[in-house]
């Protein structure tokens, strides 16, 4: 599951979703007029899980998320032709870096592991001849001078202590909530896949199309779809030209905390962790609170395990 904030006002820039076949999301929706009327406890819900994301939000990022990003800035950004070089030696790489970084995570190369071979640069300083003297001179610059051949290993090359790893900690019964939300997707006509190709992302929205990593657990695999169900009802429109990456993730992943709090999970900081990874905060999400908040009652009232009459004959729509 990389990235700037937005000043813009989401909930007046939202566009109206296509439509699907579910009622839920046809326009005119009379939904805001009824829950001024009488806050419904869906509302309750989602109104008590928004000031909790918010509170963990404004309090910064955890312990855990600190020392995963810390040790995630260690390793390089390699080129597209490394990147190439890399998948065509090793296909199964996931991380790699030098003996030397390897070693400062406290990790080392197992016994008869081959190097995966890439181009390093190599970089020089060109002085300036027309400095009279030499504390005239401006600091060197730095010029390509060519290229050599290192080698690095993929982390399954390596043994050693643990990476900080980016902890989801999503636990609970999901219980028939699960059926229910596939059943959801269904009637929006957005087909579910598993593929495991996908990695290391626990989930992609491809627009009508979801893919789900498998081997997830059960509460992080409802998160997960709750997720990518929020990027198809919000994010696969003309709407997703007027945000960033950082307003979609912010967004999907608040619509996923809400829901996943409200049948009972246990969320930890995984949301909050989450959507700071990708530079959303408390005032983005703020931003965003409108249609938010619908989305996460569209799904939740697919959810709902009792409904009176009139809320069930009644529609509403996921976005502004």
């Amino acid at each position: 599951m990389t990235y700037a904030a937005t000043t813009t006002n989401n909930s007046n820039a939202a566009t109206t979703a296509p439509h699907r076949k579910n009622a839920a999301l046809r326009s005119n929706s009379p939904y805001q007029q009824r829950t001024t009327e009488r806050e419904n406890p869906a509302q309750q819900l989602i109104k008590q899980a928004v000031d909790f994301l918010l509170k963990q939000l404004e309090e910064g990022r955890s312990e855990a998320l600190t020392a995963y990003l810390g040790a995630m800035a260690r390793f390089h950004n390699y080129s597209f032709g490394n990147i190439l070089a890399i998948a065509r030696q090793r296909p199964t790489a996931t991380r790699v870096a030098g003996i030397r970084t390897w070693n400062e995570f406290g990790r080392f190369v197992k016994k008869g592991e081959k190097g995966i071979q890439i181009l390093a640069p190599i970089v020089g300083h060109r002085r300036n001849k027309d400095a009279a003297e030499p504390e005239q001179e401006a600091k060197p610059a730095s010029v390509l001078i060519g290229f050599r051949a290192v080698y690095v290993f993929d982390h399954s090359q390596t043994e050693g202590a643990e990476l900080p790893e980016f902890e989801h900690s999503i636990t609970g019964e999901v219980g028939e909530q699960r059926e229910r939300l596939i059943a959801f997707l269904d009637e929006q006509n957005i087909k579910l896949e598993y593929n495991e190709k996908i990695a290391p992302a626990l989930g992609v929205s491809y627009g009508g199309r979801i893919a789900l990593l498998p081997g997830q657990s059960k509460a992080e695999e409802f998160t997960t779809l709750v997720h990518e169900c929020a990027h198809e009802l919000l994010h696969k429109t003309e709407r997703r030209t007027m945000t960033t990456a950082t307003v979609r993730e912010t967004e999907a992943e608040a619509v996923a905390f809400i829901v996943g709090q409200a049948i009972g999970l246990e969320m930890g900081t995984a949301s909050s962790d989450y959507i700071q990874m990708y530079a959303g905060n408390a005032a983005l999400l703020t931003e965003s609170l409108e249609v938010i908040q619908r989305t996460s009652a569209v799904i939740l009232g697919a959810l709902a395990v009792e409904e009176s009459e009139e809320t069930s004959t009644q529609p509403v729509e996921a976005a502004a």
